[in-house]
């Protein structure tokens, strides 16, 4: 497998003393893998992570104790929006906490709409990110890279793309309900989905689009062809506060690796 050329690669870890001399020089390493211009104009390009063998980076949503990675995509030049579409993670079970993320590599395809239809998009980003092994250690890597309109598709970047979650209706989900009642630093959201079931276990992680308020484990329980997810939502007020149903993702984890996303509620 090729890498492709980026412009600049960097890489600072940010781990305690005590922790550095535990930390191997190489734990990952980062570059854009370049793409293609879409039918649609979009750039389809894509981050590539690898990791020293034994450790793993979490997804976007990293469970107990992990750590979200967070992009910076200010040194870019004609980026007028930018959409992930991150691969199924793995779920990672450790001393009674549950995680969510990637061994060994990661390619995470990124879709770039340029400011300028037809122009070259410069993309530079600083990404904030958790890797660990027996320890934990929070990281930043910088990455840049010129996409010239035009390329062939990257069937690397097609491969992640075919590992994306099942969309909800294509397993089965005929509706998804939501009730939301305040508590005292927030709301507590249940989701109600009549979907069949994924396997004997089944685990349920909320998100909401505004990432400032935080969202606690999910609770998941089965009662037939029902399947509920109870989460607090707890805002940085720490007060009760109007929720957009539709921008609730819940995205469940089944067995045999399988894993499916549904977008939005209804009250």
């Amino acid at each position: 497998m090729t890498f492709p050329a980026a412009c600049s690669v960097a890489l600072l870890a940010l781990a305690a003393p005590a922790m550095a001399q535990e930390v191997p020089p190489n734990v990952v390493s980062a570059s854009i893998r370049e793409g293609w211009r879409t039918d649609s104009g979009t750039q389809m390009a894509a981050l590539e992570l690898r990791l020293a063998p034994g450790w793993k980076t979490y997804w976007r949503a990293p469970g107990e104790g992990g750590i979200p990675p967070e992009f910076d995509w200010s040194g870019s030049s004609n980026i007028g929006g930018v959409a992930f579409h991150w691969p199924k993670p793995e779920v990672f079970e450790l001393n009674g906490m549950r995680s969510f993320g990637y061994h060994g590599s990661l390619v995470l395809p990124i879709e770039f709409r340029p400011a300028a239809a037809g122009e070259p998009v410069h993309v530079r980003a600083e990404i904030d990110l958790g890797v660990c092994n027996e320890i934990c250690v929070p990281m930043t890597v910088v990455v840049s890279a010129d996409l010239a309109a035009g390329g062939t598709p990257d069937p690397v970047i097609r491969a992640a793309l075919a590992e994306m979650p099942e969309r909800a209706d294509e397993a089965g989900l005929t509706a998804a309900r939501c009730e939301a009642e305040p508590i005292r630093d927030g709301v507590r959201l249940t989701s109600r989905l009549a979907l069949p079931r994924l396997g004997p276990d089944e685990i349920a992680v909320v998100e909401l689009a505004d990432r400032s308020v935080w969202v606690s484990a999910a609770e998941t329980r089965r009662n037939g062809g029902e399947l509920s997810a109870t989460a607090d939502l707890v805002p940085a007020d720490a007060q009760p506060f109007a929720l957009d149903r539709s921008a609730v993702r819940i995205t469940l984890f089944g067995s045999g690796g399988r894993v499916v996303e549904v977008q939005g509620c209804t009250g």
